[in-house]
């Protein structure tokens, strides 16, 4: 049964596939040297790759008799533009308080 195919936010949603995350940040790394560094099962383990392959947080490719998981881009611009949306939001928030207290300062002047 395939895992089910998450939204941006339930895939970081869970410490181990953000730790997975981090960790490729530094390097590619095979499935089995990813699997040695969690306390978890070798199919919970695959399972949270598939969660990460499937959303486009990482690409995996076989070299050998390897399979190397490598960070993309791709799961990432969800978060970034949700990110970004509320980035704007603040900024307009703020701008209109600089305003307001401007015009407050050189009303008491």
């Amino acid at each position: 049964m395939n895992p089910p195919v998450l939204d941006a936010f339930q895939v970081i949603a869970d410490p181990s596939r953000r730790q997975m995350l981090i960790m490729l940040s530094k390097d590619s790394m095979t499935i089995n040297s990813l699997a040695e560094n969690f306390n978890i099962s070798r199919p919970a383990v695959s399972k949270h790759i598939k969660i990460l392959y499937n959303a486009g947080f990482i690409s995996i490719i076989g070299i050998g008799r390897e399979r190397y998981c490598i960070l993309k881009q791709d799961g990432f611009n969800e978060l970034q533009d949700f990110i970004n949306y509320f980035d704007k939001f603040w900024t307009k928030k703020l701008q209109k308080l600089q305003d307001v207290l401007n015009n407050k300062a050189k009303t008491n002047e």
